[in-house]
């Protein structure tokens, strides 16, 4: 896609540093980084969400985190790491190019997760499962 800048990256029209590429997927160090080392894997085919993956991409993508994981663990010494994925807008997605993010994370980095919420009755949370399921039969 002509606007998407990760589409430009893939293209080589931007320069990015990259830690893995296969035939499908790029992963390259975000350029705004919560914990040094935060790497980005794409599919190289420009698609939107997590939504427009198709299963043999799906599974490659697991593929391309599990080994630049790995490449976390052993190359920068992390105790662990987070993977996340914004999809749409109200969820933060910032570029509308499917992508994870690969965060590594070090014990005692000060980094927080998201706060937690309850819900108010085993009636709301059983209603709210409902709308789900619901949801997903529509698809």
């Amino acid at each position: 896609m002509k606007d998407c800048i990760f589409c430009q990256i893939v293209q080589g029209n931007i320069p990015c540093v990259k830690v893995y590429e296969t035939g499908n997927i790029l992963a390259f160090l975000d350029i705004s980084p919560v914990i040094k080392g935060h790497t980005l894997l794409i599919p190289k085919k420009h698609m939107v969400n997590i939504l427009d993956l198709p299963g043999a991409l799906a599974s490659e993508l697991q593929d391309a985190i599990q080994k630049v994981g790995q490449g976390l663990i052993n190359g920068l010494k992390a105790d662990g790491f987070n993977i996340g994925m914004n999809n749409f807008e109200a969820a933060g997605q910032l570029v509308m190019h499917a992508h994870y993010h690969l965060i590594p994370r070090f014990f005692k980095d000060g980094l927080k997760l998201w706060p937690q919420n309850s819900y108010e009755s085993t009636d709301e949370m059983n209603d709210v499962a409902e709308r789900i399921e619901s949801g997903i039969s529509m698809s």
